[in-house]
């Protein structure tokens, strides 16, 4: 997928909410956010997935994690769509600042288009981190809806792994063990991870899949 993508710099850009006009890295500034995109207001998929995102906003705060919704219709559009969102999931306010981008310039720069119609919005999400830098993003087609219950592992992923010199194994989920990084020799991970390790054994003889609980 050309354009912006894992390392990048998020740009700065200056985008009208239903919050007032924001800059990105004002909006970003020392934390994790999530920036998601939706083909377009008051259809059946990003009206589910918005309020989700508010029925979670509690998981996303213990993180110190922001929102940033992003849809393709202006900012009278996005309020009276907030109306039916909040009603629709149990009254979950929706307490994030949704974008508009009724010229559909903000989806291009954001790498936010769908691949096989460069005019049309996708259901992308980015998230970045407090360096401003693309961390992780999802790509999905209009027809299926994000789950939000790995958006949050991939956050609790995210950041275990920016403070350990550690990675998240296949289906890892918080509170197993996660995996020491290759580039960590067992010397320094005695002194790294004192709890102790233990190394898969393994036909090559190799110890690289180590894991220890962080």
């Amino acid at each position: 997928m050309p354009g912006l993508t894992l390392g990048d710099t998020l740009p700065n850009l200056e985008v009208e909410t239903t919050q007032g006009k924001i800059k990105l890295h004002d909006y970003v500034d020392k934390s994790y956010t999530i920036i998601f995109s939706h083909p377009g207001d008051f259809t059946p998929v990003c009206t589910t997935e918005l309020g989700m995102m508010a029925a979670y906003a509690d998981k996303f705060a213990e993180r110190g994690v922001k929102l940033l919704g992003l849809s393709c219709d202006d900012v009278n559009s996005h309020n009276e769509w907030i109306k039916d969102i909040e009603a629709f999931n149990n009254g979950h306010k929706v307490t994030y600042p949704i974008a508009a981008d009724p010229k559909r310039e903000i989806i291009k720069q954001l790498n936010m288009v769908d691949p096989e119609d460069t005019q049309s919005p996708s259901r992308a999400l980015h998230i970045v981190g407090p360096d401003k830098k693309i961390k992780l993003s999802f790509l999905y087609p209009a027809s299926t809806g994000r789950n939000m219950d790995e958006v949050v592992r991939v956050l609790d992923s995210l950041m275990k792994a920016s403070k350990h010199k550690i990675a998240t194994p296949a289906n890892w989920k918080p509170g197993e063990p996660v995996v020491i990084a290759p580039s960590v020799s067992n010397e320094v991970a005695e002194k790294m991870f004192p709890q102790g390790f233990d190394a898969a054994d393994l036909p090559s003889g190799k110890d690289y899949l180590r894991f220890t609980n962080v």
